[in-house]
């Protein structure tokens, strides 16, 4: 039975729904693919870490100099996003912080990418 905008109860179950979603999170890369440059950072939603950087890119809002200036030079098409690793949900939100900040070095570290 499809679910309907038209009725309130189908926009609550909509909504819960949404708010039941599981959002990935764990680690990403950005790749400029014409000079070979690689950036590596940590999200706890991986699905909207892309829309959410490439929004501040394209308004040259980007706190990043680099990957700004990279962006404005080569444009949006030479650029692709790349999730590197995902973390499982059981995952304690206080070991969080610890494994986001490792792993991004470690990628990092491993790509001879700079951090975001």
């Amino acid at each position: 039975m499809a679910t309907t905008l038209n009725t309130k109860a189908g926009r609550r179950q909509i909504a819960n729904e949404f708010k039941e979603r599981k959002t990935r999170r764990g680690i990403y890369a950005i790749r400029c693919v014409p000079t070979g440059e690689i950036w590596v950072n940590s999200s706890p939603n991986l699905d909207a870490a892309q829309n959410s950087l490439w929004f501040q890119l394209r308004g040259g809002l980007a706190r990043h100099a680099a990957l700004q200036a990279t962006w404005k030079q080569h444009g949006e098409p030479s650029f692709a996003f790349e999730v590197l690793e995902q973390f499982e949900d059981e995952i304690s939100p206080l070991l969080l912080n610890d494994l986001y900040t490792g792993k991004k070095r470690e990628w990092a570290s491993t790509l001879a990418a700079q951090l975001l």
